[in-house]
């Protein structure tokens, strides 16, 4: 069987952060990492033995290369990321600890990507013989020549028969060009076969209510017919996309969290197990991984829903124990897991 081609396309990131849990205004150093939404997708499916490629725009500097250099290190393809434009973007995080919240500053106005424009890239040629293009709500909160830019994939991608995953991604503090992100990402939703959003985003993108996830452990009952009749409308308001993975967390402590997902796949909705995560140590990008581990498992192990989703919350929860952006956890700790 020919081995599916995955592309995501977004923004990679310079994340900085103060070690030992030190807030961002102590110390005198920053450590830093790269990562990004759908560049975090990119190294997850690659780790998991997937043929990904990542479209980005980076600076023509050492630093743009490097970021290249290290998703290639990971085995993604990035021989056609475009090179131009004067800095990467980058975000400043602080982890929560205790009680504290977590923190995230953004930098990124006027960044490579930022700059990118409709017509630069060869979308053609790009996903003429891919099965999956990925972008995420971020790929078109940065800029509005990069959101046209991502219709524009869209487009091809329709054009050419590839399937669109889609994560809803809202950032409520990059959504500064003046368009309507509400409208904007329900466009993008209407354009994809299969997504992923936590609770809170899927309330922001439909308006509607849900029954609250409120698990101290993992013995929590969901309420499925609630669900079920949620999802219903859902579907019926966008009836392409045929799989909706919801990822819910209830963190009881900075570092110790409850995570559950459901599928609503073909008019059925699935329940993944309560897992109970007791010591995290990163929660940056879980839910890329939970992304990266539906597409995964679909290609892998097609028709099998109840597995893409417990193999998707067993990604998930892999990621939570890994320090950075991306997810490391192999297919064979993911299966162990399971």
């Amino acid at each position: 069987m020919k081995q599916p081609k995955f592309v995501t396309f977004g923004e990679l990131l310079l994340r900085f952060s103060k070690n030992d849990h030190a807030r961002l205004s102590q110390g005198d150093y920053f450590t830093s990492k790269y990562g990004g939404s759908e560049a975090n997708v990119a190294v997850s499916l690659a780790t998991l033995g997937d043929h990904v490629e990542y479209i980005t725009r980076l600076p023509d500097n050492p630093i743009g290369h490097a970021g290249a250099q290290t998703l290639m290190q990971y085995g993604v393809d990035t021989r056609r990321v475009l090179y131009g434009g004067g800095r990467i973007g980058t975000y400043y995080f602080e982890p929560a600890a205790g009680m504290r919240s977590a923190k995230v500053i953004y930098d990124r106005s006027g960044s490579a990507y930022y700059e990118l424009k409709p017509g630069m890239i060869p979308w053609r040629e790009i996903l003429r013989d891919a099965d999956v293009l990925h972008v995420s709500g971020i790929t078109a909160a940065i800029s509005r020549d990069a959101a046209d830019a991502t219709f524009e994939a869209l487009d091809v991608a329709d054009e050419l028969g590839v399937r669109v995953s889609f994560d809803i991604n809202y950032r409520k503090n990059l959504w500064r060009y003046g368009a309507d992100p509400r409208q904007t990402l329900r466009r993008m939703l209407s354009r994809c076969d299969m997504m992923f959003g936590d609770a809170i985003e899927f309330e922001f993108l439909c308006q509607r209510s849900q029954p609250p996830f409120t698990a101290q452990d993992a013995s929590f009952e969901m309420q499925m017919a609630e669900y079920g009749e949620w999802f219903d409308q859902l579907h019926a308001e966008f009836p392409r996309c045929s799989k909706w993975l919801m990822g819910m967390r209830n963190m009881v402590a900075s570092n110790h969290h409850l995570l559950t997902a459901l599928l609503y796949s073909d008019g059925q909705l699935l329940k993944a197990p309560i897992m109970d995560i007791p010591d995290v140590i990163d929660p940056v990008g879980v839910g890329d991984a939970f992304m990266a581990g539906l597409l995964h498992t679909i290609y892998a192990c097609p028709g099998d829903d109840q597995l893409a989703l417990n193999y998707a919350l067993a990604a998930a929860t892999v990621k939570n124990t890994i320090c950075g952006d991306f997810n490391l956890g192999t297919d064979e700790e993911i299966r162990a897991l399971l």
